[in-house]
Protein backbone atom coordinates (compact mmCIF):
# COMPACT_ATOMS: atom_id res chain seq x y z
CA UNK A 1 0.00 0.00 0.00
CA UNK A 2 2.69 2.35 0.76
CA UNK A 3 4.44 1.86 -2.53
CA UNK A 4 1.52 2.51 -4.49
CA UNK A 5 0.74 6.00 -2.46
CA UNK A 6 4.24 6.80 -3.81
CA UNK A 7 3.52 5.72 -7.07
CA UNK A 8 0.36 7.74 -6.49
CA UNK A 9 2.05 11.03 -5.47
CA UNK A 10 4.62 10.78 -7.73
CA UNK A 11 2.45 10.61 -10.96
CA UNK A 12 -0.52 12.96 -9.98
CA UNK A 13 -1.45 16.02 -8.17
CA UNK A 14 -4.53 14.38 -6.28
CA UNK A 15 -4.28 15.65 -2.77
CA UNK A 16 -3.90 13.11 0.31
CA UNK A 17 -4.80 13.23 3.97
CA UNK A 18 -1.81 11.84 5.14
CA UNK A 19 1.73 11.43 3.96
CA UNK A 20 3.45 7.98 3.76
CA UNK A 21 7.83 7.36 4.44
CA UNK A 22 9.38 7.40 1.66
CA UNK A 23 13.73 6.16 1.40
CA UNK A 24 15.34 6.73 -1.05
CA UNK A 25 15.38 3.42 -2.70
CA UNK A 26 11.28 3.58 -2.43
CA UNK A 27 10.87 5.22 -5.55
CA UNK A 28 12.25 2.73 -7.67
CA UNK A 29 10.43 0.07 -5.87
CA UNK A 30 7.36 2.13 -6.47
CA UNK A 31 7.43 1.79 -10.25
CA UNK A 32 6.23 -1.98 -9.90
CA UNK A 33 2.74 -0.07 -8.78
CA UNK A 34 3.01 2.67 -11.63
CA UNK A 35 0.55 0.24 -13.89
CA UNK A 36 -1.77 0.49 -11.21
CA UNK A 37 -1.75 3.86 -10.35
CA UNK A 38 -2.51 4.73 -13.85
CA UNK A 39 -5.57 2.40 -13.77
CA UNK A 40 -6.56 4.90 -10.65
CA UNK A 41 -5.63 7.87 -13.09
CA UNK A 42 -8.12 5.69 -15.67
CA UNK A 43 -10.77 5.09 -13.22
CA UNK A 44 -10.98 9.05 -12.04
CA UNK A 45 -11.34 9.30 -16.28
CA UNK A 46 -14.05 7.07 -17.03
CA UNK A 47 -15.93 8.87 -13.75
CA UNK A 48 -15.41 11.89 -15.12
CA UNK A 49 -16.43 10.74 -18.85
CA UNK A 50 -19.68 8.97 -16.86
CA UNK A 51 -20.57 11.97 -15.71
CA UNK A 52 -20.03 14.47 -18.74
CA UNK A 53 -21.57 12.25 -21.73
CA UNK A 54 -25.18 12.66 -21.22
CA UNK A 55 -24.52 16.54 -21.29
CA UNK A 56 -22.40 16.69 -23.80
CA UNK A 57 -21.33 16.71 -27.46
CA UNK A 58 -18.49 13.81 -27.76
CA UNK A 59 -15.89 16.17 -28.92
CA UNK A 60 -16.58 18.78 -26.06
CA UNK A 61 -16.45 15.76 -23.45
CA UNK A 62 -13.53 13.84 -24.83
CA UNK A 63 -11.64 17.33 -24.97
CA UNK A 64 -12.49 18.06 -21.51
CA UNK A 65 -11.49 14.12 -20.73
CA UNK A 66 -7.76 15.30 -22.12
CA UNK A 67 -7.60 18.45 -19.95
CA UNK A 68 -8.46 16.63 -16.63
CA UNK A 69 -5.76 13.88 -17.52
CA UNK A 70 -3.39 17.02 -17.87
CA UNK A 71 -4.52 18.75 -14.90
CA UNK A 72 -4.20 15.47 -12.88
CA UNK A 73 -1.19 14.37 -13.90
CA UNK A 74 0.08 17.99 -12.92
CA UNK A 75 1.47 18.19 -17.14
CA UNK A 76 3.95 15.84 -15.66
CA UNK A 77 4.99 13.94 -18.93
CA UNK A 78 3.62 16.72 -21.05
CA UNK A 79 6.86 18.77 -20.11
CA UNK A 80 9.22 15.97 -21.07
CA UNK A 81 7.44 15.99 -24.30
CA UNK A 82 8.17 19.57 -24.88
CA UNK A 83 11.45 19.55 -23.57
CA UNK A 84 12.92 16.92 -25.64
CA UNK A 85 10.98 18.62 -29.43
CA UNK A 86 13.13 21.46 -28.29
CA UNK A 87 16.46 19.08 -27.55
CA UNK A 88 16.21 17.35 -30.78
CA UNK A 89 15.36 20.92 -32.60
CA UNK A 90 18.58 21.97 -31.21
CA UNK A 91 20.89 19.51 -33.71
CA UNK A 92 23.93 20.43 -31.72
CA UNK A 93 25.61 17.67 -29.23
CA UNK A 94 24.95 15.39 -26.25
CA UNK A 95 26.39 18.17 -24.07
CA UNK A 96 23.64 20.61 -25.99
CA UNK A 97 20.64 18.61 -25.99
CA UNK A 98 21.23 17.86 -22.63
CA UNK A 99 21.38 21.61 -21.67
CA UNK A 100 18.26 22.26 -23.73
CA UNK A 101 16.21 20.15 -22.13
CA UNK A 102 17.32 21.20 -18.68
CA UNK A 103 16.30 25.20 -19.55
CA UNK A 104 12.72 25.39 -17.82
CA UNK A 105 11.30 27.73 -20.72
CA UNK A 106 9.93 25.90 -23.67
CA UNK A 107 10.88 26.75 -26.82
CA UNK A 108 8.49 27.17 -30.21
CA UNK A 109 9.37 23.58 -31.32
CA UNK A 110 8.78 22.75 -27.67
CA UNK A 111 5.23 23.88 -27.99
CA UNK A 112 4.07 22.63 -31.44
CA UNK A 113 5.14 19.51 -29.90
CA UNK A 114 2.61 20.06 -27.05
CA UNK A 115 0.03 21.00 -29.62
CA UNK A 116 0.21 18.34 -31.65
CA UNK A 117 0.49 15.75 -28.82
CA UNK A 118 -2.87 17.03 -27.29
CA UNK A 119 -4.23 17.06 -30.65
CA UNK A 120 -3.37 13.68 -31.46
CA UNK A 121 -4.44 12.15 -28.17
CA UNK A 122 -8.06 14.33 -28.04
CA UNK A 123 -8.43 12.78 -31.92
CA UNK A 124 -7.23 9.53 -31.44
CA UNK A 125 -9.94 8.91 -28.21
CA UNK A 126 -12.66 11.14 -30.36
CA UNK A 127 -12.83 8.20 -32.60
CA UNK A 128 -12.82 4.95 -29.97
CA UNK A 129 -15.70 3.30 -30.58
CA UNK A 130 -18.56 4.25 -28.02
CA UNK A 131 -18.72 0.40 -26.80
CA UNK A 132 -15.08 0.41 -26.08
CA UNK A 133 -14.68 3.97 -24.46
CA UNK A 134 -14.37 3.21 -20.52
CA UNK A 135 -11.86 0.41 -21.53
CA UNK A 136 -9.88 2.50 -23.56
CA UNK A 137 -10.33 5.12 -20.43
CA UNK A 138 -9.00 2.54 -18.24
CA UNK A 139 -6.55 1.55 -19.68
CA UNK A 140 -4.51 3.87 -21.95
CA UNK A 141 -2.98 5.93 -18.93
CA UNK A 142 -1.75 1.91 -17.14
CA UNK A 143 -0.11 1.24 -20.32
CA UNK A 144 1.97 4.57 -20.78
CA UNK A 145 2.92 4.07 -17.50
CA UNK A 146 4.05 0.57 -17.56
CA UNK A 147 6.13 1.94 -20.63
CA UNK A 148 7.62 4.15 -18.20
CA UNK A 149 8.83 0.98 -15.98
CA UNK A 150 10.16 -0.60 -19.36
CA UNK A 151 11.58 1.98 -20.36
CA UNK A 152 14.25 2.88 -17.04
CA UNK A 153 14.23 -0.59 -15.77
CA UNK A 154 18.35 -1.67 -16.59
CA UNK A 155 18.50 1.13 -19.01
CA UNK A 156 21.88 3.52 -18.81
CA UNK A 157 21.06 7.03 -17.67
CA UNK A 158 22.71 10.69 -19.20
CA UNK A 159 22.35 11.95 -15.50
CA UNK A 160 23.69 10.26 -12.70
CA UNK A 161 21.91 12.88 -10.54
CA UNK A 162 18.56 13.05 -12.18
CA UNK A 163 15.35 12.07 -11.69
CA UNK A 164 15.21 8.63 -13.99
CA UNK A 165 18.80 7.70 -11.93
CA UNK A 166 16.53 8.18 -8.73
CA UNK A 167 14.08 5.80 -9.95
CA UNK A 168 16.21 3.24 -11.53
CA UNK A 169 18.23 2.66 -8.06
CA UNK A 170 15.26 0.77 -6.70
CA UNK A 171 13.66 -0.80 -9.44
CA UNK A 172 14.95 -3.93 -10.89
CA UNK A 173 13.37 -7.38 -12.49
CA UNK A 174 10.89 -7.91 -10.07
CA UNK A 175 9.76 -4.39 -10.81
CA UNK A 176 9.06 -4.70 -14.05
CA UNK A 177 7.39 -8.10 -13.51
CA UNK A 178 4.95 -6.84 -11.54
CA UNK A 179 4.41 -4.13 -13.31
CA UNK A 180 3.70 -6.00 -17.08
CA UNK A 181 1.72 -8.58 -14.78
CA UNK A 182 -0.61 -5.71 -13.76
CA UNK A 183 -0.57 -4.10 -17.60
CA UNK A 184 -0.94 -7.28 -19.17
CA UNK A 185 -4.11 -8.65 -16.79
CA UNK A 186 -5.91 -5.12 -17.44
CA UNK A 187 -5.60 -5.20 -21.17
CA UNK A 188 -6.35 -8.81 -21.39
CA UNK A 189 -9.59 -8.11 -18.79
CA UNK A 190 -10.51 -5.01 -20.43
CA UNK A 191 -9.47 -5.72 -24.64
CA UNK A 192 -9.16 -9.10 -24.59
CA UNK A 193 -7.01 -9.87 -27.92
CA UNK A 194 -7.21 -6.19 -28.85
CA UNK A 195 -5.34 -5.71 -24.95
CA UNK A 196 -2.53 -7.90 -26.20
CA UNK A 197 -2.27 -6.04 -29.01
CA UNK A 198 -1.84 -2.85 -27.32
CA UNK A 199 0.38 -4.52 -24.49
CA UNK A 200 2.42 -5.40 -28.15
CA UNK A 201 2.43 -2.03 -29.42
CA UNK A 202 3.70 -0.20 -25.93
CA UNK A 203 6.39 -2.67 -25.56
CA UNK A 204 7.62 -1.99 -29.28
CA UNK A 205 7.73 1.99 -29.35
CA UNK A 206 9.04 1.88 -25.68
CA UNK A 207 12.33 0.00 -26.74
CA UNK A 208 12.58 1.79 -30.12
CA UNK A 209 12.43 4.78 -27.97
CA UNK A 210 14.96 3.85 -25.31
CA UNK A 211 17.01 2.65 -28.14
CA UNK A 212 17.13 6.04 -30.04
CA UNK A 213 17.89 7.94 -27.15
CA UNK A 214 20.46 5.59 -25.51
CA UNK A 215 22.40 6.29 -28.78
CA UNK A 216 21.58 9.91 -28.78
CA UNK A 217 22.63 10.67 -25.24
CA UNK A 218 24.55 7.70 -24.26
CA UNK A 219 21.21 7.18 -21.30
CA UNK A 220 18.25 8.46 -20.74
CA UNK A 221 16.44 11.07 -18.67
CA UNK A 222 13.15 11.42 -16.82
CA UNK A 223 12.30 13.94 -20.03
CA UNK A 224 13.05 10.88 -22.03
CA UNK A 225 10.86 8.65 -19.93
CA UNK A 226 8.03 11.23 -19.86
CA UNK A 227 8.46 11.70 -23.87
CA UNK A 228 7.97 8.19 -24.13
CA UNK A 229 4.93 7.83 -22.09
CA UNK A 230 3.20 10.42 -23.81
CA UNK A 231 3.34 8.85 -27.20
CA UNK A 232 2.52 5.79 -25.63
CA UNK A 233 -0.57 7.24 -24.68
CA UNK A 234 -1.16 8.22 -28.19
CA UNK A 235 0.00 5.04 -29.10
CA UNK A 236 -2.69 2.82 -27.01
CA UNK A 237 -5.65 5.06 -28.05
CA UNK A 238 -4.64 4.87 -31.66
CA UNK A 239 -4.45 0.87 -31.55
CA UNK A 240 -8.05 0.82 -29.57
CA UNK A 241 -9.74 3.00 -32.79
CA UNK A 242 -8.05 1.12 -34.84
CA UNK A 243 -9.13 -2.25 -32.97
CA UNK A 244 -12.23 -2.82 -35.49
CA UNK A 245 -10.21 -3.09 -38.57
CA UNK A 246 -8.02 -5.58 -36.85
CA UNK A 247 -8.77 -9.19 -37.36
CA UNK A 248 -7.09 -11.98 -35.31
Amino acid sequence: MRFYIIALQFLTIIPLPFTVRCEKEDLGRSTALFPLAGLTIGLLLAGLNWLLAPWLARPLCDALLITALAAITGGLHLDGLADVCDGLAARGSRERFLAVMKDSQVGAIGAVGLVLALLLKWQALAVVPAELKWQALLLFPALARFGQVLTLTGARHARQDGLGAMFAKGSGGWTLFLAFLTAASASIFLLGSKGVIAVVAVCMLTFAGRLFFQRKLGGLTGDTIGCISELNEILVLVVVSASPLIRL
